[in-house]
């Protein structure tokens, strides 16, 4: 499944309202611990997409059970989360942000204080995997979470609450 982003900061609350819907056609309640923390990536990705590049993005969203691309899929999307098959009990979701900038995301400091810069350090925090890679002129940033994962205490490192791999770099996708 995709969206279409324009470069508007608007569209931030538009990914985040169309990924709730997708999951809930799944099955995955929005009061899931899986369904808050992948809402709360796809608006740090987008965010990240839409600010630091201004040029349009596409959102993706592979959940269980589903191939991105195939005729099931594009059938489901059409048909909005009634088209969807039913709940999957663990399976692992995927998020993927792909826009036209070929620049890298690049490591960032931000002091404590800081009103931004730790987009990239909450998804490292919190999702189960997460990378990189160009794609055509641009790249795509991805991150997946395991539906069966136990909740983490990542978000307090993100934002300061402790020791995180990075120490005190976040990172800015750009």
């Amino acid at each position: 499944m995709q969206l279409e982003i324009r470069p508007d900061p608007a569209e931030v609350g538009r990914a985040r309202r169309w990924a709730r819907s997708r999951l809930s056609g799944l099955g995955i309640g929005a009061d899931e611990p899986l369904a808050e923390t992948l809402v709360l990536l796809v608006s740090e990705l987008v965010t990240n997409a839409v600010v630091h590049t201004g040029r349009p993005a596409v959102l993706r969203l592979s959940l269980p059970g589903r191939t991105p691309g195939t005729a099931a899929d594009t059938a489901a999307d059409a048909a909005g989360p009634a088209g969807a098959t039913g709940p999957v009990a663990s399976a692992t979701v995927r998020l993927e942000v792909t826009d036209t900038s070929s620049r890298a995301p690049v490591p960032r400091c931000a002091g404590g204080d800081a009103t931004g810069g730790r987009g990239l350090a909450l998804v490292d925090c919190l999702a189960d995997r997460w990378g990189w890679h160009s794609e055509g002129s641009g790249k795509s940033i991805w991150c997946e979470l395991d539906r069966c994962s136990q909740s983490r205490e990542g978000a307090a490192l993100a934002y300061g609450g402790g020791l995180s791999a990075y120490e005190d770099f976040a990172f800015e996708a750009v």
